[in-house]
């Protein structure tokens, strides 16, 4: 480590992909350049003169680790086997070893893959999420408090997989129709929940120095239509847009979630604003896509929007997470009885 903190050596950690690891081919193209863009990220590391080590997540990787003795990891790994909610298991072997690592810990990458659980937990502290259902059968008796038009979704796979047109359903033939086919194709259950007409606003929060929240709003081909929404081909065959989009309040509320969700480093949101400008989290990720503009990624696309490049995403996340492994105090937990005041609000989301 050099004398301003900064590693000299570093892992990148990603997903190994195999085609068939993966029941569809939809979900194998959320990470069949995993390699790729670890490599793209590495080359941003290396230009900062900062050694660069590159792993797969495969069982070699202790026996890697222990060889090299990166001063720190990026923990890019969104799946083992093709299994997501394996990835959790990442930090584990990491602390474990005792290196440190970016993003959640072993609790945070956990809930990651339950949304439901992370639903439950959300509305516990406050923070309004959409009326869902988990359904483990397409044969369970639909909770009549539920409204359609409702949106399926698999409980445990991020990525936007099976996020259609053809997800959104009208009456229940076709939800039961739609249920038979996630559950049985991906061997797990899927969730169901209210979808919420209206506009759709990603949250970035990135920790360094100061915790700060980054807002943008989705940039739709249709922009007055409220029936759209991020599909699978919006994610990952059409370039994304956004544009600014400033709300202390909205702020505050993703403070929150990535605390009450054990996040760390960095986190995503996706949140639907209905047509009386009240919101809902709609989905969470403790271990975004991760990478510079040229990637595609919602974390450089929409920092780029504040004038934070990536290079400057890297270093406070260096910082971030050395500071961490020589002991130095987190930022506090805010609980949902507390929080920051207005005043303190304004002051964490103004843009450096």
């Amino acid at each position: 480590m050099d004398k301003e903190g900064s590693p000299q050596s570093v892992g990148i950690i990603y997903s190994e992909v195999k085609r068939e690891y993966f029941p569809t081919e939809t979900q194998y193209l959320t990470e069949k350049d995993a390699e790729h863009d670890a490599k793209i990220i590495g080359g941003y590391l290396e230009r900062m003169g900062i050694k660069v080590f590159y792993y797969p997540g495969t069982p070699t990787l202790v026996v890697d680790l222990l060889r090299d003795r990166p001063e720190m990891v990026f923990n890019l790994v969104g799946s083992i086997n093709g299994q997501e909610y394996l990835a959790s298991t990442i930090p584990g072997i990491l602390e474990s070893l005792d290196i440190p690592y970016t993003g959640a810990g072993i609790l945070g990458e956990t809930l990651a893959y339950n949304k439901f659980l992370v639903k439950d937990l959300l509305q516990s502290h406050g923070i309004p999420v959409p009326r869902s259902q988990l359904f483990s059968s397409p044969n369970f008796l639909l909770d009549m408090k539920m409204r359609f038009p409702l949106i399926t979704k698999l409980n445990e796979i991020h990525g936007a997989v099976e996020i259609t047109k053809d997800a959104v359903s009208d009456n229940e033939k076709h939800l039961r129709e739609r249920l038979k086919f996630l559950i049985n194709t991906y061997k797990q259950p899927a969730l169901a929940e209210e979808f919420i007409a209206g506009r759709e606003i990603t949250a970035i929060l990135l920790e360094g120095l100061n915790r700060k929240v980054y807002l943008a709003e989705k940039i739709f081909k249709e922009e007055n239509n409220p029936n759209q929404f991020a599909s699978f081909e919006y994610q990952w065959t059409e370039e994304a847009h956004y544009k600014k989009f400033e709300d202390p309040y909205l702020a505050d509320l993703v403070k929150r979630a990535f605390d009450v969700l054990r996040m760390s480093d960095y986190g995503k949101f996706d949140i639907r604003m209905d047509q009386s400008n009240r919101y809902y989290f709609i989905d969470s990720n403790s271990n975004p896509a991760f990478g510079p503009k040229e990637l595609d990624c919602a974390i450089a696309n929409i920092l780029g929007l504040y004038g934070i490049d990536f290079t400057e995403i890297l270093k406070r996340l260096l910082l971030n997470t050395m500071r961490d492994a020589q002991g130095k105090e987190r930022l506090p937990f805010t609980s949902s009885e507390g929080g920051s005041n207005n005043e303190s609000v304004v002051n964490e989301y103004a843009v450096e």
